[in-house]
């Protein structure tokens, strides 16, 4: 719903914009806005040599589903008419995770991949290693158009500031939790490894100053249409 609000509002000041379908894959919940399924779908694998995973990885079998799945359904079933060009997938935190790795493992399955405050402490950050690897694995991808890339997170995610009405207490608490995650770090080191990729044709990197891990969300969706558009 925020992304098709997003487009939109953005629609009687921009023309120009093309004609746009927003898809959204969720799963049915029931008392938590978080599906355990989750931490399957969004996780990618262990190294090769890093031992059992608990729960699975089940990222590449979501890779498969978006494209062999969800794709043929939503362009041959849904809307057999319509001619699409160009598409980008989005992601937020753990979400965000998994969007790194479908780049790495097949960058030609979107135009533009837009990660937003990306879970990259995951694994101890094992994803930054695997980052080089792009399109290596696929031969589809090393022969398709290269993709732009997008990285998103929020000043307070890393170095927090405390609430009007937040104890000191309550604060020092919540800050040792946040700064283990290491978002601006491990983002702007992401963004280091990344930018001279020559399998992509662009990549940004975007602080949002004063937002936290909750509100770049949606900020990193209203950017993301812009940046997927202009390109």
């Amino acid at each position: 719903m925020t992304a098709s609000e997003a487009f939109k509002r953005r629609k009687p000041v921009e023309s120009t914009q093309p004609d746009a379908i927003v898809v959204s894959i969720g799963y049915p919940l029931v008392d938590t806005v978080y599906s355990p399924q989750r931490a399957i779908d969004f996780q990618p694998p262990f190294p090769e040599g890093s031992g059992p995973q608990d729960p699975p990885s089940g990222a590449n079998d979501f890779i498969e589903f978006i494209d062999q799945v969800l794709r043929p359904f939503v362009q041959s079933t849904l809307f057999p008419n319509v001619h699409f060009t160009r598409d980008a997938l989005y992601g937020h935190s753990f979400g965000g995770l998994f969007i790194i790795h479908a780049l790495i493992t097949r960058p030609d399955l979107f135009d533009t991949f837009i990660s937003a405050s990306p879970a990259i402490f995951w694994n101890n950050g094992s994803i930054l290693d695997e980052v080089h690897r792009i399109g290596s694995s696929d031969q589809r991808a090393q022969n398709a158009t290269r993709p732009a890339f997008a990285i998103n997170y929020g000043s307070l995610e890393q170095f927090p500031i405390r609430r009007r009405t937040e104890t000191e207490e309550a604060f020092q608490s919540r800050k040792a939790i946040i700064e283990t995650f290491k978002m601006t770090d491990n983002c702007n080191e992401l963004y280091r490894r990344i930018r001279g990729n020559c399998r992509l044709r662009d990549v940004i990197l975007k602080e949002y100053t004063g937002q936290d891990h909750s509100s770049v969300a949606a900020s990193a969706i209203t950017d993301g249409i812009d940046y997927f558009v202009d390109w």
